[in-house]
């Protein structure tokens, strides 16, 4: 709960002003049961009608600031919570943004999900009702215990039975609460996990017809998530009818023990009145308190998993130096780089060792899960190398400020992913400032210009969610134009013309030659074709270099070169 700290710090004071106002109308709802015994024991009982009047005047001036406090306090209630909400949403999501991919692969996807919104949402609420009924419900239950002790000791025996009895109800509310809310939001994260499959998956649903599948998923997620919030609060519901009914039961003996002081003089009925009243708010108080400690066990499950994601060390760090500008720009060097994810204990790449000179093009070629993409991912440090070193320009990649880092490398990965946001707005992601000129040369060189001209709106078409208005081979160019406007100086295409044809695609690298002339530049692909004509290409089987060299060389030398060339070309090696 420590990262609650710098908000306690932040909204204290407006805070504790609430809670003035609240302590304001608590005391206003206090004095009116003891003003109401003196209307009856002393006004009433004597016919004073001046009296009555009098007192009744005060209890309405009391009533009124009790009201007036009620609205202020609320006010500031709603602003410290709304804004304590907002700044804490945000504050998770920067760090979830700023987290390495190591770190995010601890958590499922639809569980940040659900701690930015639901269980935000529940600190927030509990933050809100600490400056509404959550104080005030305390202090109307001390305060009536000490008005009922100075109105009548010996009626307020009864209390000194009903309160512990009280108090140890909630003490078991919360004790079996806490782990059964957590698995509540569990749960939820479930029903969110099963969702969000779905929805980003709904073409391939529909296209197999498998929505009886996606169904019976849901159902059993949602029906979990039911039966856990069910268990939840069929226990927490027994308490509260306990303490009620225990309160209840106080309060008729008290009516019993007064009654009897009534007929024997020794009890004013005045009293009793107001100690019934007094009674009862006690009882509204400690109800109250024990929804309150219901509502703490959820925002406290909830804190919890918000503080997980805060806890979490970046292992990356964000505050180095930057690129030192004597070296030569785009040269890379993996000296013995050995990789594992952290979900697995076998490596994903061995002892890779390689050097990419500035201006050169590399192909890199093996099979599915040969470790590709995980090669490229390391040059912007999405992950650190489990072991050696990677340089870029000459210097080790874990001493360089990743924003520095990446500013000089522009990336098409192998999902393309488009934003919701017109097709200029896409390519300008590459480069903010970037003009309609340069946006537009981008797009040419990347093969996209004729089809975004093709649109009735042009560069401002819009683009649907995941970009569903256009085809794979459109996305895919529309990525490498975003990637082209940042003029990088290190470009890395991860099977990004995959899905365009070979023309558009040798159409896309002759203009590449031209537009990135000097750029340092990785291909990685499936198809032996899109790198044959480059400078060096790097065959890659089982996470291991098995060869290097141009296409002529490894067509003689390199056996798993030799094997896809066969399989792809239908042809013998010459």
């Amino acid at each position: 709960m420590k990262f609650l700290s710098k908000y306690i710090k932040k909204y204290w004071v407006s805070f504790c002003i609430a809670v003035l106002f609240l302590t304001f109308e608590a005391v206003c709802d206090l004095l009116q049961p003891t003003i109401m015994a003196k209307i009856i024991d002393k006004g009433v009982a004597r016919k004073d009608i001046h009296y009555v009047l009098q007192m009744g005047g005060l209890m309405l001036a009391i009533t009124a600031f009790g009201a007036v406090s009620a609205g202020t306090r609320s006010v500031i209630a709603s602003i410290v919570s709304q804004n304590f909400g907002t700044e804490l949403r945000f504050d998770l999501f920067k760090k979830i943004q700023t987290m390495s991919f190591k770190n995010l692969d601890q958590f499922d996807r639809a569980s940040l999900i659900t701690r930015l919104t639901n269980d935000v949402t529940q600190v927030q609420v509990f933050v809100n009702g600490l400056m509404r009924i959550f104080v005030k419900s305390p202090l109307l239950a001390i305060g009536g215990l000490v008005m009922a002790v100075r109105l009548n000791l010996h009626l307020a025996v009864v209390l000194a039975i009903v309160v512990p009895i009280v108090a140890l109800l909630i003490v078991f509310n919360m004790r079996l609460g806490l782990p059964r809310f957590s698995k509540v939001q569990k749960a939820l994260d479930g029903v969110n996990g099963v969702m969000r499959e779905y929805l980003s998956g709904v073409r391939v649903v529909k296209a197999f017809n498998h929505f009886d599948v996606e169904v019976a998923k849901f159902t059993k997620a949602n029906e979990h998530y039911k039966n856990q919030a069910v268990a939840a609060n069929r226990l927490m519901s027994i308490f509260s009818p306990a303490i009620m009914l225990t309160v209840n039961l106080g309060i008729v003996v008290v009516l019993w023990i007064g009654g009897w002081g009534v007929r024997s003089g020794t009890i004013q009925v005045g009293h009793i009145i107001a100690f019934i009243n007094y009674m009862t708010q006690i009882s509204m108080s400690l109800m109250m308190i024990s929804m309150v400690f219901n509502m703490y066990v959820r925002a406290r499950a909830s804190a919890g998993r918000i503080g997980e994601v805060f806890l979490q060390e970046d292992s990356i760090a964000w505050d180095r130096g930057s690129f030192n500008t004597r070296t030569e720009k785009g040269r890379i060097d993996f000296e013995n780089v050995t990789f594992a994810y952290a979900s697995s204990t076998e490596p994903v790449l061995k002892n890779i060792n390689l050097t990419i000179l500035p201006g050169e093009t590399v192909g890199i070629i093996g099979s599915t899960g040969s470790g590709k993409s995980t090669l490229v991912g390391l040059i912007s440090r999405f992950y650190d190398v489990s072991s050696g070193m990677i340089r870029v320009d000459g210097e080790d990649i874990k001493q360089i400020n990743p924003k520095v880092l990446r500013e000089k490398i522009a990336l098409v990965p192998q999902k393309n992913i488009l934003f919701t946001g017109s097709v200029a707005e896409n390519i300008r992601w590459g480069k903010e400032d970037a003009t309609k000129a340069e946006v537009e040369q981008a797009a040419r060189t990347a093969g996209a210009h004729d089809f975004i001209i093709a649109a009735p709106e042009g560069y401002e078409t819009m683009i649907g969610q995941g970009g569903v208005n256009f085809s794979g081979g459109q996305k895919q160019r529309i990525s490498i134009a975003r990637a082209l406007v940042k003029r990088p100086e290190i470009l890395i295409l991860d099977d990004s013309t995959s899905a365009v044809d070979v023309t558009t695609e040798a159409k896309i690298k002759k203009a590449l030659k031209t537009y990135a002339k000097g750029l340092t530049c990785l291909l990685i692909a499936q198809r032996i074709t899109s790198i044959m004509d480059a400078d060096k290409i790097v065959v890659l089987d089982h996470g291991e270099i098995v060869g290097i060299g141009t296409h002529q060389e490894l067509i003689k030398e390199c056996s798993v070169y030799q094997e896809i060339y066969r399989s792809q070309m239908g042809k013998e090696v010459q």
